[in-house]
């Protein structure tokens, strides 16, 4: 660095020199860039391509629904599933004994990926014969596979769970998601062997032991039996009742019944007996009313003495049939006190009959009462006998319940392993190792970086990028002189048309409001591109939606039904090719729905927008291709008009499981497909056989003052060409 620091001036780095010289040499850095970009892509793709799958297990205590465990006892089986627990059982699946059992059963001794030593590279060769490396031909096949096997396994516990992962990592996807899998499998089948054998010795411990308690019940029984029988304690069926037990609260309970009636009895001849010594009218006592012969003497007077009111009006008093009704009257009246004086006599008979039973009811009781005093000084020596023979009987239903308990889990997946599985492993879908893009990225900028430093420090140690303190700004670049190059940028605008042939047409390609704007300036004389043969057939616009990969069309077709037609044999195509598509049936009349529906009558967008089917019901296998439609429905159109503005989301739902999304319009202008779609980037297929060039040339200008980016025009007939031989007529 001559002349920088002479005089041991103070220098300073000049950040702007260090950012121009890296500016400077643009080229070389981003030529260095792309070229160990390209390496990195190039490695990357050369690299054999590995594929990782993981399984989870969860570790937990289990036991079988049916082994009827005690409720009683403690459930703490979770416990010994702490820290250490799980770490162990993480170790379990390392081990060398599983590996070995996973790797007999899938024969990955077979597999060169699991033994790469057997087609050794001739460097490996020369450094066994050296002495250098040791013979790996040397060891077992099993622990070859054993020591590749671990490489490509990790087992893990999941932080603060206990749960574990598996993760393998394997150059076939198949067989990436099937180990880890066979792994969770012979753990679990471990785990329950191991219980098994615990089972299996309970079972052989209770065996002799419940037929000694067998015998020790049923002579606790038998003698429960004997004295009972001896001391006349007889049982009535009832719990824990006798016979003299039964007939003591019988007769009490009959002796309080008597009572009540005697009581009863007692008090409605008393209420009679005052009713008529205090001369008051017997016809308002219950008893003398329900009599049957009271009620037709009360009839009997209630007649005469209406003759009476009726003759007294026509008759004095001394009339000879006035005084023979009253004495009719008197006798009446004479037979009902009589009658009233009969029930009173009954209801005294009825309390004297009840007083009686009552005293025969008490002299029982007292000899029951003895009896029953006697019955339980003998009860009490039953007892004892029944408390031996109800635990030695509990103690053989506790141990036959444990044998069977043992027994149902001796059986083979009767013992539930302490672990089950919550993630099972799936075929890897995408490449775990070489991520292509990410090491081409890393590459690319880490060999820009390195450019950059290069540059940095080659400016540095050459003094170029250091400058003397208090040195002007203006000296610096007295040697460079700052040039600015003059842009002079003209906007242009251009734009292809091709309109229709006279049978045919082709995919158009109209760019936003360019399209537009061409058309307005210069209508008459547009630029014509010819079109080549069948570029406006079906078939084209099939292969078109295929490379394209389109993923929602818009068809429209100003001729109706012909256009519809077409539509259905662009679908029908598409799906020939490979492709899923699925058809939207749009239009007013239905075409499309009858020409690939099984019936007219499934249900389709109209009842999807109104909300009456769930969104599967309303997708139908079309009957002569592999594409499937949703027909036009049956609900009304009104009310499917209202929810509109869900149709945006079903075709969004639809894109995501089809490859193309085909919404057949019908004769539908701008506007109406506006309200169909409001995407930008979906396509506009114009079907329309038979319709005139104008027609078609304002239909795709105001599509393209719409905005609509692409527009597909499709004129030929619903059948292939004869070129076209191949493809299956639609």
């Amino acid at each position: 660095m001559p002349g920088v620091n002479d005089g041991h001036q103070d220098v300073d780095i000049d950040l702007g020199g260090l950012f121009r010289a890296i500016w400077r040499r643009r080229g070389r850095v981003l030529l260095a860039t792309v070229a160990f970009g390209g390496l990195a892509f190039v490695g990357a793709n050369l690299m054999s391509p590995e594929y990782q799958g993981e399984a989870r297990l969860l570790i937990e205590s289990r036991q079988a629904e049916f082994s009827g465990a005690n409720p009683a006892q403690p459930q703490t089986g979770d416990s010994q599933f702490d820290e250490s627990g799980i770490s162990s059982q993480v170790q379990v699946l390392r081990s060398a004994d599983l590996i070995k059992q996973v790797a007999r059963d899938m024969k990955l001794y077979e597999l060169p990926e699991f033994d790469p030593t057997t087609n050794p590279s001739a460097i490996s060769d020369v450094l066994v014969m050296l002495g250098i490396k040791k013979n790996p031909l040397d060891l077992p096949p099993e622990e070859r596979v054993l020591k590749e096997f671990q490489k490509k396994l990790q087992v893990y516990q999941v932080e603060k769970s206990r749960v574990i992962a598996m993760q393998f990592t394997s150059e076939d996807p198949k067989l990436a998601a099937a180990i880890p899998n066979a792994m969770a499998k012979v753990f679990l089948s471990l785990q329950s062997g191991a219980k098994l054998d615990s089972n299996s010795e309970a079972s052989r411990w209770l065996e002799p032991e419940i037929a000694n308690l067998r015998e020790k019940v049923r002579e606790a029984e038998a003698k429960v039996a004997g004295y009972r029988a001896s001391s006349d304690l007889l049982l009535t069926g009832e719990a824990g009742g006798t016979f003299a037990t039964k007939q003591l609260n019988d007769i009490s309970t009959e002796l309080a019944r008597m009572r009540g009636e005697r009581a009863n009895a007692e008090a409605r001849a008393e209420n009679v007996r005052t009713a008529l010594a205090n001369g008051r009218a017997v016809d308002t006592l219950n008893d003398v009313v329900a009599s049957p012969m009271i009620q037709r003497l009360k009839e009997t007077e209630s007649n005469i003495q209406g003759q009476i009111a009726d003759l007294s009006t026509t008759l004095l008093d001394g009339h000879p049939r006035l005084k023979g009704l009253k004495s009719q009257l008197q006798g009446i009246r004479a037979q009902i006190l009589s009658e009233t004086k009969k029930i009173l006599g009954s209801l005294e008979s009825e309390a004297t009959v009840s007083q009686l039973r009552e005293r025969q009811l008490v002299a029982q009781l007292n000899t029951l009462k003895a009896n029953s005093a006697k019955a339980g000084e003998d009860e009490v020596g039953l007892r004892a006998l029944e408390r031996e023979a109800t635990a030695q009987r509990q103690l053989l239903e506790t141990y036959l319940a444990r044998y069977r308990e043992a027994t149902s889990r001796s059986g083979e997946n009767a013992a539930p392993a302490d672990a089950r599985v919550i993630s099972q492993a799936v075929e890897p879908t995408e490449v775990s190792f070489p991520k292509v893009l990410p090491i081409t990225l890393v590459a690319a900028f880490a060999s820009f970086l390195v450019s950059c430093v290069v540059i940095i420090l080659s400016e540095l140690f050459s003094g170029r990028a250091l400058r003397p303190v208090g040195r002007r700004e203006d000296e610096l670049f007295d040697d460079e002189p700052l040039a600015i190059p003059a842009l002079d940028v003209q906007p242009v605008r251009e734009t292809v048309i091709r309109p229709p042939a006279a049978a045919q047409a082709v995919p158009i390609a109209v760019q936003e409001p360019v399209f537009a704007a061409a058309v307005a300036e210069e209508p008459d004389e547009p630029e014509m591109a010819e079109p080549e043969e069948d570029d406006f057939s079906i078939a084209s616009v099939a292969d078109h939606l295929s490379a394209d990969d389109v993923r929602v069309a818009i068809s429209v077709s100003p001729a109706g039904d012909e256009g519809s037609v077409n539509a259905v044999a662009l679908a029908r195509m598409a799906a020939e090719e490979g492709r899923k598509i699925v058809l939207i049936d749009l239009t007013g009349s239905a075409c499309p729905t009858r020409l690939m529906a099984q019936t007219a009558d499934l249900p389709g967008i109209t009842n999807l927008l109104v909300g009456e089917v769930p969104f599967t019901e309303t997708i139908h296998a079309d009957r002569l291709s592999d594409a499937h439609i949703i027909p036009q429905g049956d609900a009304d159109p009104v009310l499917a008009m209202r929810g509109i503005e869900r149709l945006q989301m079903i075709i969004d739902a639809l894109s995501n499981a089809y490859d193309t999304v085909l919404i057949e319009c019908g004769p539908a202008d701008v506007n109406a497909v506006r309200r169909v779609t409001r995407a930008r980037d979906t396509k506009i297929v114009i079907s329309a056989p038979f319709v005139g060039n104008e027609e078609i040339i304002d239909l795709i200008t105001g599509f393209g003052e719409a905005g609509f980016g692409e527009i597909v025009l499709m004129t030929g007939t619903g059948y292939p060409q004869s070129g076209n031989s191949g493809r299956r007529a639609a």
